[in-house]
């Protein structure tokens, strides 16, 4: 039952991607990811230029002018190789700015007649993307040296942990507009298992490259639609 109602919360969400809203943050992610990362590459290519020689003189060849050059290319297809790896937590640290417009898109569509919802505060924001990027890449890296250990289990770590770090995170996004912080946390500790088979299901389009930057986008209008519907099932019990 639950797992229907997760896959309905999915499908609810991929049928608003053509919003202009949800497209808006996602391409506002991903240029600014891009712009960060060409950023990244021209510092790179500063210090290259900054320290590398025009040229130096090794024995029984003389002097090779074409170091530097070599540098600039050679660094050039390193920061290609590393926006393989890098593109998807900048991207999602970058789209984490702009996941209350989602939230607000679905509630506007979906959930029309709820009363504004509660600022969350640029600092609180920035802190908390932040730190999601911190424990998504160091948790991942320790995932990653386990299955080293033992590889049969790797499928099991990489997405029942991010499972977890995603159900978290976009969860946290989704109530803490309507409860605060702390009612938030709390919400999330009473439905631990459901928040963990979504965030799984979110970690599913991780393994496809290019689908992999609709996650947060994704996530944040599933965990809205699962936020509401956990909401509303505690308003009838009471």
């Amino acid at each position: 039952m639950a797992r229907g109602m997760i896959l309905t919360d999915f499908a609810r969400a991929l049928a608003q991607m053509v919003d202009p809203r949800f497209r808006r943050v996602l391409w506002l992610g991903i240029a600014l990811s891009a712009g960060l990362l060409v950023a990244l590459y021209a510092g790179l290519l500063g210090l290259v230029g900054l320290f590398a020689p025009d040229s130096v003189t090794l024995p029984l060849i003389g002097e090779v002018a074409w170091v530097d050059d070599a540098l600039g290319w050679g660094s050039l297809l390193l920061m290609l190789a590393l926006s393989v790896f890098l593109m998807l937590p900048v991207a999602s640290m970058m789209s984490g700015f702009f996941l209350e417009e989602v939230a607000d898109a679905v509630e506007a569509k979906h959930y029309p007649g709820l009363p504004p919802a509660r600022a969350v505060p640029l600092a609180d924001q920035v802190r908390d993307t932040v730190a999601f990027l911190a424990v998504l890449v160091l948790v991942n890296v320790a995932a990653f040296a386990a299955s080293l250990a033992f590889p049969p289990a790797a499928p099991f770590l990489f997405y029942g942990v991010n499972g977890w770090l995603l159900g978290r995170e976009y969860f946290q996004v989704a109530a803490m507009r309507r409860e605060g912080r702390t009612g938030a946390r709390m919400m999330r500790k009473r439905h631990p298992l459901r928040i963990w088979g979504a965030g799984c299901l979110m970690a599913v389009p991780l393994t496809v490259p290019v689908v992999n930057l609709l996650v947060p986008v994704l996530g944040a209008a599933t965990f809205t639609h699962l936020y509401h519907r956990l909401a509303r099932r505690r308003a009838a019990t009471r």
